[in-house]
This record gives structure tokens, C-alpha cells and sequence, in this order.
């Protein structure tokens, strides 16, 4: 099993999870952070004020899914997050050792 981590544009999330849904993906957990790579934040104005942005706002996607997915569901979050400009996101995938359904007791590939 595989444990993918992806962050992305916020903009980006209803495009990526119906992607997903699409390729058979059953669920995945989402959170709001905030974080910064190459663009390195960014300076707003506000009232006449300029200030600096340090960590700008992404979507961290993580989802659980079979060895034999796992090819699949980063090229569609690759794909779909995809707007060709600085802050795109990132994705990482780590092994997973085991998962445990709480409701069924059911383990591993069977609690995905």
C-alpha cells in the first residue's frame, strides 16, 4: 500500500477530487495549510499598506490507495493540479504499513 501526499492550488480541489472519484479513488482526507517552496510568500497591499505574505495557502490532499493505483492517482493529481505556474504544489509517496477500518476491524488493503 501507499500513502500519497499531495499539496495544491485551493482553486484546484473540486477539479482534482472528481478526477479522482473518476479513477476509482473511495476517499481521501483534506486540510487547509499554508506553506512556502520557490514562490517564497508574495507582498499584498491592503489599505495603502504593503505587507509581506510569508506562507501562502494550499490544499493538502492525503490518500491511502493499493501499490497497483498509486502510478495512476499522481499522474491525475499531477495533471488536473496543473496550472503551469509557480506554486503548483507537490506529491509525495511514502510506503504505508498497515491500515485498520475502526467500524469493521478490517485491515490493510480491505480497510482502503
Amino acid at each position: 500500500m501507499k500513502f500519497i501526499i499531495a499539496t495544491i492550488k485551493p482553486f484546484k480541489l473540486e477539479e482534482v477530487r472528481e478526477a479522482l472519484t473518476a479513477i476509482g479513488v473511495r476517499g481521501m482526507m483534506v486540510s487547509e495549510v499554508k506553506g512556502f517552496g520557490a514562490q517564497s510568500g508574495h507582498t499584498e497591499i491592503y489599505r495603502g499598506a504593503e505587507y509581506a505574505v510569508n506562507f501562502v495557502p494550499k490544499v493538502k490532499l492525503e490518500i491511502a490507495v493499493t501499490d497497483s493505483m498509486s502510478e495512476q492517482v499522481v499522474s491525475t493529481i499531477a495533471q488536473t493540479a496543473q496550472t503551469d505556474k509557480i506554486g503548483d504544489g507537490k506529491i509525495f509517496v511514502l510506503d504505508l504499513e498497515s491500515a485498520l477500518r475502526v467500524r469493521t476491524g478490517e485491515t490493510n488493503e480491505d480497510a482502503l
